[in-house]
C-alpha cells in the first residue's frame, strides 16, 4: 500500500470514493458533484487530501482517502487540523489503510507546526471510533449530533 498526497489535477483518483463516503452519510449519490468538490478544494488550496493505493491489474488504485481542513487557535496561536474525512472502501478495510491514512495526517499537521488535530464521529459509527483511539485521539465533549476526538501533537 502507498500513501500520497493527492494533487488537484489528482482529483479523479479519490472522487468516487468521496462519493461513496457522502452516500455512507446518507447523502444521494453525485460523482459530479464530488469530483468538482474535491478539485475545488485542492485548486484552492483550502484543504490536504491524502489517498492509500495498491497495486491493481498494473495501475494504482485508491482504496481510501482522508481529507483535512486547516483550522486556528487564536489562544495558542497555532495553525491546527481537522481530520473532516476519512474512508476506505469496505472491500479494503481491517487491512490498515485507516490507520496509515491517520498516521500520515497526523505526520502531515506536526511537521506543519499544528498544536493538535481534531475529528468528529457519528454516535453509532463504532468502527471508527476504535480506530480513532487505536491511533492515540481521545475523546472529548460530545455535542448534540457528533463525538469529538483530538490527539495532541506538542
Amino acid at each position: 500500500m502507498n500513501i500520497k498526497r493527492i494533487q488537484p489535477a489528482e482529483a479523479t483518483q479519490v472522487a468516487p470514493l468521496f462519493d461513496e463516503y457522502r452516500v455512507f452519510y446518507k447523502q444521494p449519490s453525485d460523482p459530479a458533484l464530488a469530483e468538482q468538490f474535491i478539485e475545488t478544494r485542492l485548486r484552492n488550496n483550502e484543504s490536504v487530501i491524502f489517498g492509500a493505493f495498491i497495486e491493481s491489474d498494473g495501475k494504482q488504485k485508491a482504496i481510501g482517502f482522508t481529507q483535512l481542513y486547516p483550522t486556528y487557535s487564536s489562544m495558542r496561536a497555532t495553525k491546527n487540523w481537522i481530520l473532516n474525512d476519512l474512508f476506505v472502501d469496505p472491500a479494503y478495510r481491517k487491512n490498515g489503510a485507516g490507520a496509515a491514512l491517520i498516521r500520515c495526517a497526523m505526520n502531515f499537521a506536526r511537521e506543519d507546526g499544528a498544536a493538535f488535530v481534531q475529528l468528529e464521529t457519528a454516535f453509532d459509527n463504532f468502527t471508527a471510533q476504535r480506530l480513532y483511539e487505536q491511533t492515540g485521539f481521545e475523546q472529548q465533549q460530545p455535542d448534540d449530533a457528533f463525538l469529538c476526538y483530538r490527539i495532541n501533537l506538542i
